[in-house]
């Protein structure tokens, strides 16, 4: 079990809560906090303006809010902003977003009852997931729209995904022995205004992408490997003489892939031990850029992703609702911390080095359809009968398909900011917006990395070197023959590419 609030959420408690689905509980002394948070927010409120307690919303902040309405007016929020649309979001991104809201709250400057984070791991911890629409989210006070539907299963509203099926949230909680969260004095804008549901697909995407820049350093292990490389191109020395940490980390990786291959070859002795200068060499003296620039491609990739995670991280240990209760200074503080720029940013970022990723795994493809360009295997690597059979030329239409879409994908979303709100949010992030398309990008970068590495396969087989290749790359050509069989005749690929897109995900490398 892990205790929440003893200290700051790490990637490695993120990951073991969303994906490992560890159970949690929340520390005493944060508990603590909350309660005394909530209690100076009640006598610090006495005749006082304070938003969203005893005032309208946005625009409607100039009219008064009477006592006898203000807890209607929590429920009215949640309510009416309840307003998505679209197909639901994963429930691992539900997962997600609501560790991100608790963690946000358990910092204690919400002024929140202590219920509500209460409720929140319940909902953790039995795996209740509200129904969360893709869209309705501008990112500026956050993720209002999204987290209403979030906001709306906790006070026994709205609907929930509960062991695979989607069901009326009153009906579960009842089942559970949950009773719903009720108003006490601002839970419901506590609740809707903050970053999580960015914030929560916005690490999922991480986790996702890092692993998937993996498997292409993996796969461009391989493929020099196969075409017997020259081992200078990811050498310590090479790579040592630019500065970048992610050029390093990749070119490193790929000697660990690479290590104990025996086709991959040294330099100085098949080019610089004793050769003499001919009018024609046959043996090609440099590889084609989607081979030897490996490290310098995916370099940068690398840094990106370290660099968003980082910001994610932080994310998940802010205080991003408003206003925030400083009761150490007996304060309550107007201002924007639900503002998403920081996810928006970065999540357009990734999904630009992950359309990168999917752009080197095309041309490295290409590469192995291409009998003229790699003069080692037939056109589309067929094994069978050249004419009547086609090989993988089906499949490469795909990853041409579909590495077009990531491109257009990758136009920024963060600099497309629509004032809305009567222009009170004149300038907004659409974080979640960014989020979903990064999602999708890197979705649809696994199909095009299952159909490289099944071409991969197929060239391993072709020339015979399986028993020649590294350690890493041999267990992995063994376990993918499992899901997807040498070819020669021509059968359907829809479904080995699904099976080797699953692989890649379940996999760590």
């Amino acid at each position: 079990m892990i205790i929440l609030g003893k200290e700051p959420l790490t990637e490695t408690h993120i990951r073991d809560i969303v994906f490992g689905k560890k159970k949690i509980r929340m520390d005493e002394h944060s508990m603590a906090g909350i309660k005394k948070n909530f209690a100076f927010l009640q006598s610090f409120n006495r005749d006082k303006i304070i938003y969203g307690i005893n005032t309208g919303f946005g625009p409607m902040a100039r009219y008064k809010i009477m006592e006898e309405d203000q807890m209607d007016l929590q429920y009215n929020l949640i309510r009416s902003h309840a307003a998505g649309s679209g197909p639901a979001i994963s429930m691992e991104f539900t997962r997600a977003s609501l560790l991100a809201r608790l963690s946000s709250l358990l910092q204690g400057h919400s002024g929140i009852h202590p219920e509500v984070v209460e409720r929140l791991a319940d909902f953790l911890n039995l795996e209740i997931y509200p129904v969360i629409p893709e869209h309705g989210g501008v990112g500026a006070s956050g993720d209002l729209v999204q987290l209403s539907h979030l906001a709306l299963a906790l006070i026994g509203e709205g609907e929930v995904f509960y062991r695979g099926e989607k069901r009326p949230a009153k009906a579960v909680l009842d089942e559970c022995g949950l009773d719903p969260v009720s108003m006490h004095m601002r839970e419901g804008l506590a609740l809707i205004n903050g970053t999580a549901v960015m914030t929560g697909i916005g690490i999922v995407n991480l986790v996702k992408a890092r692993q998937l820049m993996h498997w292409s350093a993996l796969a461009s292990s391989l493929i020099n490997e196969l075409v017997e490389s020259y081992d200078d191109h990811f050498s310590v020395e090479l790579n040592g003489f630019k500065k970048h940490p992610g050029q390093k980390h990749i070119a490193s990786l790929m000697r660990k892939y690479m290590e104990g291959s025996s086709r991959v070859r040294s330099r100085a002795d098949h080019l610089y031990n004793g050769y003499r200068r001919k009018e024609w060499n046959n043996d090609k003296v440099q590889e084609f850029y989607s081979l030897r620039c490996v490290p310098q491609v995916l370099g940068p990739v690398s840094d990106t992703l370290e660099y968003a995670l980082a910001v994610i991280v932080n994310e998940f240990n802010s205080v991003n609702d408003n206003p925030v209760i400083d009761e150490a200074n007996g304060n309550v503080l107007h201002g924007g911390n639900f503002h998403g720029d920081y996810i928006s940013l970065e999540m357009d970022k990734v999904k630009m080095a992950i359309t990168k990723v999917s752009m080197l795994a095309e041309r490295q493809l290409n590469y192995l359809m291409n009998d003229k360009l790699n003069e080692k295997w037939p056109p589309f690597v067929n094994l069978g009968k050249p004419g009547l059979n086609l090989g993988m030329q089906g499949v490469q239409f795909t990853a041409t398909s579909t590495v077009a879409e990531n491109q257009v994908l990758s136009n920024p979303v963060y600099v497309h900011s629509i004032p809305n709100n009567n222009d009170n949010q004149d300038i907004v992030s659409m974080g979640a917006n960014a989020a979903l398309m990064t999602a999708r990008v890197i979705r649809n970068s696994y199909e095009v990395m299952a159909i490289e590495w099944m071409a991969l396969l197929q060239a391993v087989d072709y020339l015979g070197c399986d028993k020649q290749l590294s350690g890493v790359s041999g267990k992995i050509y063994r376990e993918m023959r499992t899901l997807v069989p040498r070819f020669e005749e021509d059968t359907t690929k829809y479904k080995e590419i699904e099976r080797i897109k699953n692989y890649l995900l379940g996999q760590d490398v």
